[in-house]
């Protein structure tokens, strides 16, 4: 099934320029995959009853127009595949005409949270979200590869506001930190974002910041240098 639901751009929501922000449109699509999964029966609660949990492990968003302050928008989001342990799920941001401002490409591991370990998606959860078609756009890999030159900046603790409810920083936070290392003026075409451990309540964070042709590559790393995340902004052409 395509799930979705309207809404309109809140002030809370946008910049200086009354455009809405990057990591608000990443909050809308979060919730609109967890508003999914409670109208299928298999939301927060249920998945704790039966120790499973979806984790992140990557994001492709891109943004064609964002929405301006008193918009009408519609969110929509649809899993497109199930394999093994995967979860393949499309995500788009659509103005009141129905024209796609921003369009997105998740991939999720199904996780028991009692043994810390991947798990296979059962049928069950499978058939009660359904398979869609995917969106046509142009899929980008998983993993982002690996660059030296990085220059560390001043590394700060994970606070409490950045958890959620899996005890650990949310997906969307780790966008919201990176976004503060672009230099002015950069417009984001598209971001991708790999996700490699979770960071937790008071874990220090070091930001590694790389600028090259291919845009803005921010690592947020631990003291020991292993990433939690990394996150790559490519600039509108």
């Amino acid at each position: 099934m395509v799930f979705g639901f309207d809404s309109r751009v809140r002030y809370s929501e946008v910049d200086e320029n009354q455009q809405m922000t990057l990591g608000a449109v990443v909050d809308y699509f979060q919730d609109c995959s967890i508003f999914h999964s409670e109208a299928v029966g298999l939301g927060i609660d249920r998945l704790e009853e039966e120790k499973r949990a979806w984790i992140l492990s990557s994001w492709q968003i891109v943004l064609h127009r964002l929405p301006h302050l008193g918009e009408k928008i519609r969110i929509e989001t649809r899993a497109y595949g199930f394999k093994g342990f995967y979860g393949y799920r499309n995500f788009q941001l659509l103005d009141d005409q129905g024209r796609g401002l921003v369009d997105a490409n998740s991939i999720w591991v199904f996780m028991n949270t009692e043994s810390g370990m991947p798990t296979k998606v059962s049928a069950e959860h499978g058939e009660r979200y359904g398979v869609e078609e995917k969106l046509p756009m142009e899929y980008a890999a998983r993993k982002l590869p690996r660059k030296e030159g990085a220059v560390a900046l001043e590394s700060f603790p994970i606070m409490k506001y950045q958890l959620d409810t899996n005890h650990h920083v949310n997906n969307a936070q780790y966008i919201k930190m990176a976004l503060k290392y672009l230099p002015e003026g950069f417009s984001i075409g598209q971001v991708r974002v790999e996700y490699k451990k979770e960071a937790f309540l008071h874990d220090l964070v070091i930001p590694m910041v790389l600028e090259d042709a291919e845009g803005v590559t921010v690592t947020l790393a631990d003291q020991e240098g292993k990433p939690y995340a990394v996150v790559l902004f490519m600039e509108n052409q």
